[in-house]
């Protein structure tokens, strides 16, 4: 199972960007986006208040070239910033140093460096410094490897409403490696995600309700936080609710709705979905493949990009029975 790093979300930004080469995510409200002609006149403004050493201006102008809004994407740019806003302890440009670092966007790669940044921000209470910094420590990167370390560093974000790292914690907890497993805690910190509204920890909780480990076995209360990641567009929630629906478990037994849920997942890229709907389609008449399908397209749920929506991966084995 993979855990999850977060990469910065810089004050420009309404959402967290998320890297295809890790996973990482979180969940925050979010703005309105915001549009590069509303923040062009402030490019100027700020400029001027960066080059006279205004940390805050530095790490905006910073974040600017990082995403190339109103000016050139230069990622050189962007460290040099973050750079000069980092020399003054700016938490903030702290982080999205070590990130850079970590990413090597803009700089060598170089998780020694990554470590040091990370830690410096951690050390100003920044959560998602704290659960990347974790994650350095969980795989040995640019620190030897020392989960109980990884622990602490995620429970002090986890503790702090990170719900990136309270999976991570939790999975921590469910696996037992490096630390005592408890599945109990690991249900804990799922939950305390899950009802952040965090899909992953929503589709980990039903799980553990789905085999009962950690949880008395509950069908309906998987059913139940199963259906909120598949809402929430998670491909992985939505082929175990089409399970369920097939099954009847935990919900009415639906082909129907099983098949709805599979094509949905589809989109998502969930190979798991192509087979699940070959097998079910055999026991389906023509007119409910088709009923299904329209009901599938009129929901129109967005499916995010597997690459970049998801944070932690599922604990446990699939639900599905091998084919």
């Amino acid at each position: 199972m993979l855990n999850s790093r977060v990469l910065f979300a810089v004050t420009l930004m309404p959402m967290l960007w998320f890297d295809a080469s890790a996973t990482m995510g979180t969940q925050h409200k979010t703005k309105p986006p915001v549009s590069s002609d509303a923040i062009a006149p402030q490019i100027s403004s700020i400029s001027q208040r960066a080059e006279r050493g205004d940390p805050q201006a530095e790490y905006k102008l910073g974040s600017f070239y990082m995403t190339g809004t109103s000016v050139p994407l230069d990622y050189q740019q962007a460290v040099m910033w973050y750079g000069k806003a980092a020399e003054q302890n700016y938490p903030e440009a702290e982080f999205a140093l070590g990130y850079m670092y970590e990413q090597g966007k803009g700089v060598n790669r170089d998780y020694r460096q990554a470590r040091h940044f990370y830690t410096a921000a951690a050390q100003q209470g920044h959560t998602t410094a704290e659960n990347n910094l974790g994650s350095l420590y969980e795989h040995g990167q640019g620190v030897r490897k020392n989960i109980r370390q990884a622990a602490d560093w995620y429970r002090k974000a986890a503790d702090r409403g990170d719900v990136v790292a309270q999976c991570n914690l939790a999975s921590l907890y469910f696996r037992g490696k490096g630390i005592r497993r408890d599945y109990v805690q690991a249900a804990t910190w799922f939950r305390a995600a899950a009802e952040r509204g965090y899909p992953p920890a929503q589709e980990n909780l039903a799980s553990m309700y789905y085999t009962g480990t950690g949880v008395k076995q509950d069908f309906t209360e998987a059913a139940n936080w199963v259906r909120k990641a598949a809402v929430l567009g998670y491909a992985r929630a939505q082929v175990d609710l089409g399970y369920l629906y097939e099954q009847g478990k935990g919900v009415p037994l639906d082909h129907v709705a099983a098949y709805m849920w599979y094509k949905i997942a589809t989109a998502g890229g969930e190979r798991r979905a192509v087979a699940q709907l070959k097998s079910l389609s055999s026991v389906m008449t023509e007119a409910q493949i088709r009923q299904a399908t329209i009901a599938a397209a009129e929901l129109n749920i967005h499916t995010p990009n597997p690459s970049s929506a998801s944070g932690s991966a599922t604990v446990g084995t699939s639900w599905l029975p091998p084919r």
